[in-house]
C-alpha cells in the first residue's frame, strides 16, 4: 500500500513533465516582443540572392551572414551579401562555423582574409556545434581548447573586440561554460527562452519565413537581441570597430 502511495504520485509527475517536454519539442517559444524588441536574421549560400532593402522593411535590425568554415571553405554569397547589407541600415557582421578538424590560426586566416574590418558593425561569430558523427564521437574538451582558444585569440587581436560565440545548449554546456563564459554569447534555443542564462543574441526560430531572398532554403533564422533598441544602439556605438 505504501509503495502505491508513493508510485502512483511520482509516476504522475513524470508524465506531467513528459507532456510539457513533448509540447516543447513540437513547438516555437513565445518570445516576448515588448522585452526583445530588436529582431534579427542569420543567413548563408542557402538564402540564395537576397533583397537586404526587403529584409529592412520587415523590420529587420540586425544580420548574421556566413562567412567561412574551418580552414578553406569560403561561402560562396558573402561578398555579395556583405556587400548590398552594407547599402542598408540593417547592422552586420559575419559568422565562421568552427572545424574540431583543422588549426585554429588556419581557421582565423581565412576568416581575416575572408571578412574586411571596415565591412562589419558588430563582433565576428565563431559558430561552434556539432557536424558529422560529432555528436556521438564528441571531441575532448582539451582537443576543442587547442583550437578554439588561438582561433578566438587571432581573431580578437585582428578585430581589436571579443568575438561572440554561436553556440547550442549542450555544446555550451560542455565546452564554452567552463572557460569562454566571459565571450558575448548567441545561443540557439528553439524550445525555450534560455533566460537563466546570459546572452546576447538568442537564436529562437529556425524555420522562421520572410520576403526577399530566393535560395533552395524557404526558411531564415529568428533572432532576437537581449534589450531594448536604445540598448542595441549603445552596444554599437562601444564596440570599435
Amino acid at each position: 500500500m505504501l509503495l502505491k502511495k508513493i508510485f502512483f504520485p511520482v509516476l504522475g509527475v513524470l508524465m506531467i513533465l513528459f507532456t510539457v517536454a513533448v509540447s516543447c519539442l513540437l513547438s516555437v517559444p513565445v518570445v516576448n516582443t515588448q522585452k526583445y524588441s530588436v529582431f534579427g536574421v542569420d543567413v548563408s549560400r542557402y538564402q540564395g540572392v537576397i533583397d537586404w532593402n526587403a529584409l529592412q522593411q520587415q523590420d529587420v535590425k540586425f544580420a548574421f551572414i556566413k562567412a567561412t568554415e574551418g580552414s578553406g571553405h569560403v561561402d560562396e554569397y558573402v561578398s555579395e551579401n556583405l556587400e548590398n547589407a552594407g547599402d542598408t541600415d540593417i547592422k552586420i557582421s559575419c559568422y565562421h562555423f568552427f572545424s574540431f578538424d583543422s588549426s585554429g590560426e588556419t581557421q582565423a586566416e581565412n576568416f581575416i582574409k575572408t571578412v574586411s574590418k571596415d565591412k562589419i558593425d558588430m563582433p565576428p561569430v565563431v559558430d561552434i556545434e556539432y557536424y558529422a558523427d560529432k555528436a556521438d564521437n564528441k571531441p575532448s574538451f582539451e582537443e576543442t581548447e587547442k583550437i578554439l582558444t588561438p582561433l578566438l585569440s587571432k581573431l580578437e587581436n585582428y578585430y581589436g573586440v571579443k568575438p561572440i560565440i554561436y553556440s547550442t545548449i549542450p555544446v555550451y554546456c560542455r565546452y564554452i561554460m567552463k572557460k569562454y563564459s566571459d565571450y558575448p554569447l548567441w545561443i540557439r534555443s528553439v524550445t525555450f527562452e534560455p533566460d537563466l542564462m546570459d546572452w546576447k543574441f538568442w537564436q529562437y526560430d529556425d524555420s522562421g519565413t520572410l520576403d526577399g531572398y530566393v535560395g533552395d532554403e524557404k526558411c531564415i533564422d529568428f533572432n532576437v537581441y537581449n534589450g531594448e533598441y536604445s540598448d542595441f544602439v549603445r552596444y554599437i556605438k562601444n564596440l570599435d570597430l
